[in-house]
């Protein structure tokens, strides 16, 4: 189905299913494949099994918000060296500084394009990992 060569497997944490679609269909479109998580404690069950190269984790959600989750994955030495962006509809410096201080990568604010999305893809994920010609 995807003409495009396999690139790396992107999570996308969000209990907005219209933001879990859109990004799962924009990093389709970028040769990812992609799992999806609802929630913190969604992504937390699914982390050992699923290997991303990237996490977006959305920062408001319900039982465990986006912060928690992050300093969660990042303590945890199989999985502190994937990043990890933020993804919030608030663009406050109290907030970016927040998800830097859980140990989050970038922030993108929502709502977001295709190429923002895989702009961030690029510079955090895995194609940074490979040279590509």
């Amino acid at each position: 189905m995807s003409t495009q060569e396999y690139q790396g497997k992107v999570m996308v944490v969000d209990d907005s299913n219209t933001i879990r679609k859109s990004a799962a269909i924009f990093l389709k479109q970028g040769g990812h494949d992609v799992v999806l998580a609802e929630d913190g404690f969604d992504a937390l069950a699914h982390l050992n099994e699923s290997l991303p190269d990237l996490i977006f984790c959305d920062i408001s959600m319900p039982r465990l918000d986006g912060y928690q989750t992050c300093a969660i994955i990042k303590s945890n030495p199989k999985f502190s060296s994937v990043p990890v962006v933020m993804l919030s509809s608030r663009d406050g410096v109290f907030d970016k500084a927040r998800g830097r201080v859980v140990g989050a990568e970038h922030y993108l604010t929502k709502p977001f394009t295709k190429e923002q999305l895989l702009e961030v893809v690029r510079n955090f994920g895995p194609l940074q990992k490979e040279s590509t010609s």
